[in-house]
């Protein structure tokens, strides 16, 4: 049976193949009708079908004549779009004879496959060959695949090649050309192009406006929106999308509400995409009110405005109205999705809501969306911030698929929680399975190192491994490098450090050198630091507190006399200390020397009595580090109720016995609630958690987990 036969057996399975060509209006020749039905295979990645077909034109010697190039080029778009490259280049190098379809099919199926590079080898022997010139289709398909390997300087060349055969009025290829120089240089040359052209319409400047959005450069495409809001242009949804993105990563308020207004005079502004776009904007400016106005006036709620809204409040900092949000969705109409799921994750891992996390965890598992990469990453961020490490390494563990934001993640959950030896093991395996380490990975592993104390590890990951892997270091790496060597004693080391690092430091720096001073009790360095940051940060409250208690513990009480009268005179004010813990799914908040709470009474005749417990054990009140210089008594009551203490007794009241607490402080904790909570852990038998603003605290028979150094 001919290969004919059995193309004409297989005719009836092609009917609904064959409706997708055009009927003739005259009879076709069976070879025409072949070249119609691989076009259609081609479209429809029918690629058994097309096989056969290319065997019939094999039997019958009609793919290897040079009269013959159009069913040869057809057969290469078939391979081309069903993904066989291969044999899509097999098939092109028998050509005899090319024209410039076969050469454009060939590079866009390399463009398609992602071998960018070959594409622009492919057009240089085409150049070479001189069989055929190229056309505008070849001269985008090159533009694209420059833009996609960022090889600016081959662009360039090539755009020589093109104004020499003057391809550069047509629009397709002007389009890719500003694109490759806007996303390639991120410069003005994109900008530098579009004065050089006769004329710009709206698609040239939106191109030239996506290539600055994604490569970063915000300021030079800001400036091409200039220049597209002077031209007399009709703007379509994209653009407005394009200008909207743009407002939201420059932060830029006005900018933002100009193009808001303007989609409002021109009826852009009631589209569901568009409507997420604003909402997204306004949050990313830091008002968050201008877009919830935006999302109440929406009225077709779905998943992603719903997500957008909520995203809003995250980064305006406001966790708990982003879980409003969420309590309030009718998971049943509005089903959440994944981004949905790793904003409530990290909402309530910024609150240290473990009770909440737990439910939403259920929740997660319950949807479906365990295997997220996103929802993994956001799972594990959750437990480790609000203080149960090995639930974060389970959850780590149960990933199936793992980025570099999933080791991050957990590398620096190792570090806050002060286990630096298994921060450095992660890293180690990460390293291992492959993953190329980022600015984010090297925090996390200069704070392991400061933790544990490996001072030489600490320097060669810094000095030498950095450089490896192409990392500039930045600010928070060079406070890191501070931390380590002050923490490990050596100030002099660290000064030195200071002294001559490539860098402005800022108070954050400053405070780590002056803290580890108040540690170590090198009070005389402490004082010099602390003028020092005091005349570089006059506002900063921290470095006045560290300060004080450096007074205090020298018993200065005149120096700490003078530190209260220099803020009171600045208007700095100490942030208060705020304790909360969460106990039945409800959080229980407490100031320093709280009174309105309920159960305060209660909550003071606990405190008393498991104070006049540990003293026998050992403990004495803290009395040199009370800010206030007043008599012995009053500071020992001041002392019995920081809020770290309330909170700490509301848990033991409210708790079954050998549970956990977990308590949040906002601020860092003072040095009497460490030596007291140590051994409240002891007599109650509890693991108690304490996360404050440096790192967190575990609590257990009587030790603390950093080792008394904070």
């Amino acid at each position: 049976m001919s290969a004919l036969s059995v193309i004409e057996q297989r005719l009836l399975k092609w009917d609904k193949l064959a409706s997708l060509v055009p009927k003739p209006k005259k009879p076709l020749f069976p070879i025409d009708r072949l070249n119609e039905l691989l076009k259609a295979c081609a479209n429809s990645s029918y690629l058994r079908t097309g096989e056969s077909i290319h065997a019939h034109l094999i039997v019958t010697n009609q793919s290897s004549t040079a009269k013959d190039v159009y069913q040869t080029t057809s057969l290469i778009n078939l391979y081309v779009k069903c993904r066989e490259t291969v044999r899509a280049r097999k098939v092109f190098d028998l050509m005899p004879e090319r024209n410039v379809v076969s050469w454009c099919a060939m590079m866009k199926g390399y463009q398609n496959s992602g071998f960018d590079f070959e594409v622009l080898k492919l057009f240089k022997s085409m150049v070479f060959s001189g069989e055929s010139r190229p056309n505008e289709f070849v001269a985008t398909v090159v533009f694209k695949s420059c833009s996609s390997s960022g090889r600016i300087e081959e662009g360039k060349q090539f755009h020589g090649c093109f104004l020499k055969s003057g391809l550069m009025s047509h629009e397709f290829v002007r389009n890719t050309l500003v694109y490759m120089y806007s996303l390639c240089s991120g410069n003005g040359e994109a900008i530098r192009v579009l004065d050089d052209l006769p004329y710009c319409d709206l698609s040239v400047f939106s191109s030239a406006l996506s290539g600055y959005l994604e490569c970063g450069a915000f300021k030079e495409g800001a400036e091409v929106l200039r220049r597209m809001a002077k031209e007399d242009l009709v703007w379509d949804n994209i653009t407005y999308l394009s200008c909207l993105r743009l407002c939201s990563n420059l932060r830029d308020l006005n900018l933002a509400r100009q193009i808001h207004s303007r989609m409002v005079r021109f009826g852009f502004n009631s589209e569901v995409e568009a409507c997420g776009a604003i909402i997204n904007m306004y949050g990313k400016c830091g008002k968050v009110l201008y877009a919830q106005r935006v999302f109440d006036n929406t009225h077709a709620q779905n998943i992603v405005l719903n997500t957008t809204i909520m995203d809003a409040y995250f980064q305006d900092k406001s966790f708990e109205e982003a879980l409003n949000l969420f309590s309030k969705m009718d998971t049943k109409e509005v089903p959440p999705n994944e981004y949905t799921f790793a904003i409530s994750l990290n909402s309530i891992a910024e609150l240290s809501l473990l009770k909440h996390g737990d439910l939403l965890h259920g929740l997660v598992l319950k949807s479906g969306y365990r295997n997220h990469v996103m929802v993994g990453n956001a799972l594990v961020n959750m437990y480790a911030k609000s203080g149960s490490i090995e639930d974060a390494r389970k959850a780590f563990s149960g990933m199936t698929f793992r980025d570099i934001v999933t080791w991050n993640t957990m590398i620096c959950g190792f570090s806050h929680h002060g286990l630096g030896r298994e921060g450095l093991e992660a890293f180690d395996r990460m390293m291992i399975a492959g993953e190329i380490p980022n600015r984010i990975t090297f925090i996390g592993v200069l704070q392991a190192c400061s933790h544990v104390g490996f001072v030489e590890q600490g320097l060669y990951y810094f000095n030498q491994l950095m450089k490896k892997f192409d990392v500039q270091p930045d600010l928070q790496h060079y406070t890191c490098i501070v931390g380590l060597l002050s923490k490990a004693g050596m100030f002099k080391d660290a000064e030195d450090f200071m002294r001559t690092a490539p860098i402005e430091w800022d108070v954050v720096a400053w405070r780590a050198l002056l803290n580890a001073c108040y540690v170590r009790r090198n009070f005389s360095l402490g004082k010099k630091v602390a003028e020092y940051a005091i005349y570089k940060y006059p506002n900063d409250s921290g470095v006045y507190v560290l300060l004080s208690n450096i007074h205090a513990k020298s018993r200065e009480w005149e120096g700490v006399a003078k530190v209260r009268s220099l803020m009171n005179n600045r208007g700095v004010k100490k942030e208060p200390g705020v304790s909360w813990i969460g106990i039945r799914n409800q959080t229980h908040v407490f100031l320093a020397e709280e009174n309105q709470h309920p159960e305060i009474t209660l909550i003071y005749a606990k405190i008393k009595e498991v104070l006049s417990k540990i003293r026998p054990l050992g403990y004495s009140p803290d009395v040199a580090g009370v800010f206030h210089d007043v008599d012995e008594e009053q500071r020992e009551d001041n002392l019995s109720y920081h809020s770290e203490k309330l909170a700490v007794a509301y848990g033991l009241m409210k708790t079954p016995e050998n549970s956990p607490l977990y308590v949040t402080k906002n601020v860092r904790i003072c040095d009497d609630c460490h030596s007291a909570i140590k051994l409240i852990s002891k007599i109650s038998k509890r693991y108690i958690v304490i996360r404050d603003s440096n790192r967190f605290h575990h609590f257990r028979d009587g030790q603390c987990s950093c080792c008394d150094y904070w």
